[in-house]
């Protein structure tokens, strides 16, 4: 494999003086840009992309160029090395590709308006400009911008405006000087925006932008919460927000979730703006983003990691501090709760699948960057080590460590280990040893708890599911139990600990590990263990209950255990109020269905468990938010809706058709925290090429994205063959479906039986599109991760390798064609080996509800 090769070890820029004339009309943009640093050698090279640069001046002279497209590069023969200014003239066009310099579409009152923006990260800035386009070649920038303005249109940047008289003389916005920063980080946007601002309390300007098809109330939420986030951040690291403001602005269309661009951080419109109806989790989930990208102003920004193998010290971090935030900003959101229910699923069932990236990982060429950024090991597992890390040094001394980093390396670029070594002088512990396991392996361990004549025995081997290779990888295990008298950490492959007997009278309760569940790892309790916790389960504190949940539905998954030995637990969930075993209650539901054929006997008895599960918690919060509803109240009810309503009960379908019927005029308005189950329940029994329209109709009108979203997954319910054709012959349609937007469809439509393979068949037919419209964004290998997802039979199997394989020599997807192939395999393996015992135990458990 080719290696990048990396333009600093030749040139070490300082400054990029950039000028920039944007013609939206033609969608063309031209430009200068003086770029100061030290040539180390008389051949230099830049990073370009579909750029013509048509001059290079050095002290006026005019410098030998040749254009190297297939490298993404321009290379310079210099006269001398050393201290210079070169001077390249360059254009490019705006394309809708959602990297670089690209249109942002939006409509208000019927008329399709754009802004502009850009997307830098992770080496788009060489579309944009010449320039050393990688983390370690920080610079400073100063910006200069003119463009085809209209009367009330502005230009955001990093920095604050500055020579406003120039830009009343000239038309040309200017910025101020950035601090030292990589390339990736400089970002701008311009058009007809509108804004709320407000200052943190050591007068930092916070500024939060849409465009006017947003209430300018909608951003009231997103402004509390970044001011309170940023005073947090300054007070935990007691490091200073480096930069005079910080501003926040929703993208009508945009590639990532959001993007950390120091001083001009750009988000979905989904993950910004607030509407009146909204519901709980949308809120918590937006706080989050903005804590998350606020995160990296210090971590990320401040301090950068050297290449983009340490992705994980950006991303990692950032999602652990997202919620270290949020908790002390919002108690009351008991905001850890929603990464038990999100974020450690998603990492402990891909972590568990033989072939998956470790969180470090060698980059050895730019198509590799984007499989980088995979949201379950980089992000959900990564923060889950940083957890685990921070409990085993205490708050305090993480805290502590944090601050020696960024003091440390502030304005420059690290690798892992320096973190390790700022935290270690904190907290006088050895934090190379204990995170190197974690941080280099891949996958995660099972600990076993037996035991054997009086002998408690704990033993750790990898966990997986599926085909795999053991390579018999150990882990220094934090044990976190809830007894006394047993070892701290397992670091061998087996302890024992005698005198079991003695453990228990000196203890109260079952035996527990991983209290907390902050450690990445799974336990395997046998035996008495096992029934000590079902014993006692229903005095358990909610985390260990989610915890056992999803323990022994992968346990199952892995086939360690059966998956008919999950049909007992359903019996524990009737009387839980608890949101996050709602949730927990809910994975074990949806893997228990996927045994199970439409229309049989077994199905129908299935039905009536889940009412049983959730018809207390139904019965208690029913559709109507009741007066003073505490916020977990309202998720428990959409969990208890939803599972009454994929359960057919009559009162349940009933009345959500009536709420339906009274917002028919006006379907947006329904109330948020139901919307989604109203939504979904009208299409599954009263679909009409009439309402089709109608959801259709709204999706294209509405400016918000969760309901957006929610008309998606209602429209994937049609029984129609003619509908769905059509609903298809829209997805190209770019005025209808963003392609940010396409793979959520893909995936919505993908979960239903009846639209599976006709939109499996339209991605295969299509895929050369898929592949020119989202090939460099990261949402393009979803549709490979999304059928492997689901597909569940030998005949899925064969269809997702005969379509993947021949392409395995994409780097951009290799890794996630191999696991799907292995995660496809594993399913349908464990569906023809269990299915007859499920079906077993749902019937039996079935009558003995009669």
């Amino acid at each position: 494999m080719n290696s990048v090769e990396h333009f600093i070890e030749k040139f070490v820029p300082e400054n990029y003086n950039i000028f920039l004339d944007i013609n939206r009309a033609a969608k063309t943009f031209s430009g200068n840009v003086a770029i100061s640093g030290e040539a180390l050698d008389s051949q230099v090279s830049f990073h370009q992309k579909d750029l013509l640069v048509t001059s290079v001046l050095l002290d006026n002279q005019e410098v030998a160029f040749s254009l190297d497209d297939e490298k993404e590069a321009v290379h310079l023969e210099l006269p001398e090395t050393g201290s210079m200014t070169l001077v390249l003239e360059f254009s490019g066009h705006i394309t809708d590709n959602m990297t670089g310099i690209y249109p942002s579409y939006y409509t208000v009152d019927g008329v399709k308006k754009e802004i502009i923006a850009t997307q830098f990260e992770s080496h788009f800035a060489r579309e944009a400009f010449p320039s050393i386009d990688e983390p370690e070649a920080k610079a400073t920038f100063d910006l200069a911008i003119k463009f085809d303005q209209e009367e009330g249109e502005i230009v955001l940047s990093n920095m604050p405006e500055v020579n406003l008289e120039l830009r009343q003389e000239t038309g040309v916005w200017t910025f101020d000087t950035t601090p030292r920063m990589s390339s990736y980080l400089l970002a701008f946007a311009l058009g007809d925006l509108q804004g709320r601002k407000a200052q943190t309390k050591n007068g930092i300007e916070v500024g939060i932008f849409a465009t006017k098809a947003h209430e300018s109330a909608s951003l009231d939420f997103a402004l509390d919460i970044a001011v309170r986030v940023i005073d947090f951040y300054e007070d935990y690291y007691g490091v200073a927000y480096p930069i005079p403001h910080s501003y926040h602005l929703a993208l009508p269309d945009f590639s990532a979730g959001a993007m950390e661009n120091w001083g001009l951080v750009t988000y979905r419109e989904i993950y910004l703006v607030v509407d009146e109806n909204s519901t709980v989790s949308s809120r918590q989930q937006v706080a989050l983003v903005i804590a998350h990208e606020l995160a990296h102003q210090w971590f990320g920004n401040l301090v950068t990691m050297k290449w983009w193998d340490d992705l994980w010290l950006n991303e990692s971090f950032a999602n652990m501090m997202e919620y270290v935030s949020v908790d002390a900003i919002e108690p009351s959101w008991n905001i850890f709760e929603n990464f038990q229910t999100t974020g450690v699923p998603l990492a402990l069932k891909r972590d568990a699948t033989d072939g998956v990236q470790s969180v470090h990982v060698a980059v050895n060429h730019p198509d590799e960057i984007n499989t980088l950024f995979d949201p379950a090991i980089v992000y959900a597992k990564g923060s889950r080590l940083m957890h685990m890390l921070r409990r085993w040094l205490g708050d305090k001394d993480f805290a502590a460590g944090l601050k020696v980093y960024f003091e440390t390396h502030q304005y420059g670029n690290t690798v892992g280990r320096d973190l390790w070594n700022a935290l270690s002088s904190t907290s006088a512990k050895d934090v190379t040893s204990f995170m190197d396991a974690w941080l280099e392996q891949p996958g995660y361990p099972v600990v076993t708890a037996q035991v054997i004549d009086d002998t408690l025995v704990l033993s750790q081997k990898q966990f997986f599911i599926g085909e795999h290779e053991d390579k018999g990888r150990l882990w220094q295990i934090p044990v976190n139990s809830n007894w006394s008298g047993l070892p701290d950490s397992l670091t061998e492959e087996r302890v024992e600990i005698p005198n079991y007997s003695g453990l228990v009278a000196q203890n109260h309760g079952a035996l527990r590990l991983n209290t907390d569940n902050t450690a990445h790892y799974i336990t395997n309790y046998q035996g008495d263990l096992f029934q000590d916790i079902l014993s006692d389960f229903a005095n358990l504190d909610k985390i260990f209950k989610l915890q056992i949940l999803q323990e022994r539905r992968l346990l199952a998954e892995s086939g360690e255990i059966s998956y008919a030995d999950l049909v007992e637990l359903l019996d524990r969930l009737p009387n839980e109020s608890s949101f996050m075993v709602a949730a927990a209650g809910e994975q074990i539901i949806s893997g228990l269905e996927r045994f199970l054929d439409e229309g049989t006997e077994t199905e129908r008895a299935f039905k009536e468990l889940i009412k049983e599960v959730a018809g207390q918690n139904f019965a208690r919060l029913g559709f109507e938010k009741g007066e003073n509803e505490a916020d977990e109240d309202e998720m428990v009810r959409q969990s208890a809706i939803g599972l009454m309503l994929k359960a057919d009960d009559a009162d349940a379908i009933a009345q959500a058709h009536t709420i339906f019927s009274n917002h028919a005029e006006n379907i947006e308005a329904l109330p948020a925290s139901i919307r989604s189950a109203v939504l979904v329940n009208e299409m599954k029994h009263v679909e009409t090429p009439a309402l089709v329209e109608q959801f259709l109709a709204a999706y294209v009108a509405s400016n918000d994205g969760n309901f957006k979203r929610q008309l998606a997954q209602a429209l994937s319910y049609t029984k129609d063959e003619a509908t769905l054709t059509h609903l298809l012959n829209q997805w190209k349609n770019k005025d209808v479906i963003k392609p940010q937007d396409l793979s959520t469809w893909y995936a919505y439509f993908l979960k239903q039986p009846f639209t599976q393979m006709l939109v499996w068949n339209w991605a295969k037919d299509n895929w050369d599109w898929i592949k020119t419209t989202l090939g460099g964004d990261m949402s393009f290998d979803r549709f490979v991760i999304y059928p492997s997802n689901e597909f569940k039979t030998a005949e899925g199997l064969a269809e997702y390798k005969a379509f993947f394989e021949p392409q395995l020599e994409d780097k951009a997807i290799a890794r996630n064609i191999t696991m799907g192939i292995k995660e496809i395999a594993a399913r349908a393996d464990l569906i023809k080996k269990d299915k007859a015992a499920v079906e077993m135990a749902i019937d039996l458990a079935a009558k003995k509800l009669k």
